[in-house]
């Protein structure tokens, strides 16, 4: 969510009617402080730490209603857990759902999920209740919040960098690229048997998986199975890796490969497509919406390794079908995921929302 914020804001202040500021909250600091991006205003506020959602309907609110008292902005834009900071208040308000933390957490692999996610859910549904505009990432956050939203909803895609459209192919055959931390959610464990099924069929090939290890038990097991298939030269736990280098990995890709089992709209994916590369995704959330089966990548049962082994084999065995699926990933990805195109449609809503009041 940061590095969205980070790229539409940086387009959003190339309108010269946009002053943009940025208001974040810097847990576990005494001191407010401001920096400078451009011609953006980052405002880092002080915070407490200690439980997110105690938090943001508690100190961090009550410190970023007084801080937007004093700004007085014409618009408020909202993203994720700060809607709950800013839900109600009496300005015209945009809010973005980037994720659904309550189905994330029956997913994580952490305890109680049940219990967690019910009272993420209450929260989470109560601020989107109240708020006048929303934006939508996906199809499927606009089939969440039906029947809960009462505001406008706007359908907007998340951008990614413009570099990413300008990268160079040089791919490495047989490689196969993933970006996302290790853990259930991301079903690192069924990406690996799918990958290890791929190379039993005679495939070479190496997988290569960028993300920090999210929980160390669930990390160990992927590193367990990654043992006892005997697959330490072929799958590569690189860990947490920067933009550069993902570019980097993506430029060498031949394809992209996420087994989640929840996601709204996966940076990792627009990036790959941004870079014309194919993706092997799950057929489920709002993967569906972003992958065209057949034309752009391809679909998978992510419960299944076999599935996504049939796929990733069809993908490494035919170079053509490789370059045609490449390049309309890119071609639907600059219509969708470039960040003039978003920050221009994000812009209207801005307008819409401050003659609404």
């Amino acid at each position: 969510m940061e590095a969205v914020s980070v790229i539409l804001c940086r387009s959003l202040s190339e309108f010269e009617d946009l002053e943009v500021h940025v208001a974040t909250v810097d847990p576990g600091t005494d001191t407010d402080r401001e920096d400078r991006l451009g011609r953006i205003r980052v405002h880092r506020l002080a915070g407490k730490t200690g439980f997110q959602l105690l938090n943001a309907v508690g100190p961090w609110r009550r410190r970023m209603e007084e801080f937007l008292r004093e700004l007085a902005p014409d618009v408020v834009h909202a993203h994720d857990i700060y809607g709950l900071m800013v839900s109600g208040l009496g300005v015209p308000r945009v809010f973005t759902v980037h994720g659904f933390i309550h189905a994330d957490t029956l997913v994580s692999g952490e305890r109680f999920p049940r219990l967690r996610s019910g009272i993420w859910k209450h929260f989470e549904t109560g601020g989107w209740a109240k708020q006048p505009h929303i934006i939508s990432i996906s199809p499927y956050v606009r089939e969440r919040l039906r029947g809960i939203a009462t505001g406008v909803i706007h359908d907007i895609d998340n951008p990614v960098s413009g570099e990413f459209f300008r990268l160079p192919r040089r791919e490495r055959k047989g490689v196969v690229f993933s970006a996302a931390v290790i853990s259930p959610r991301k079903n690192t464990l069924n990406l690996v048997e799918g990958f290890a099924r791929t190379l039993e069929r005679g495939i070479p090939g190496e997988l290569r998986l960028a993300g920090a290890v999210r929980e160390e038990r669930y990390g160990e097991r992927v590193r367990e199975r990654i043992r006892a298939l005997g697959l330490e030269k072929q799958v590569l736990l690189l860990g947490g890796i920067g933009t550069g280098r993902i570019r980097e990995e993506l430029s060498q890709a031949a394809v992209f490969a996420l087994a989640s089992l929840e996601e709204n709209s996966p940076m990792g994916i627009e990036e790959a497509m941004a870079s014309g590369v194919p993706v092997v995704t799950s057929n489920r959330c709002g993967m569906p919406y972003m992958v065209r089966h057949g034309e752009s990548g391809f679909l998978v049962d992510p419960n299944d390794p076999a599935d996504i082994a049939r796929r990733l084999e069809c993908l490494l065995r035919d170079d053509g079908l490789r370059e045609e699926m490449g390049k309309r990933s890119r071609e639907i990805a600059a219509d969708r995921f470039h960040p003039q195109i978003v920050a221009r449609r994000t812009r209207e809503v801005y307008l819409e929302a401050a003659r609404s009041g």
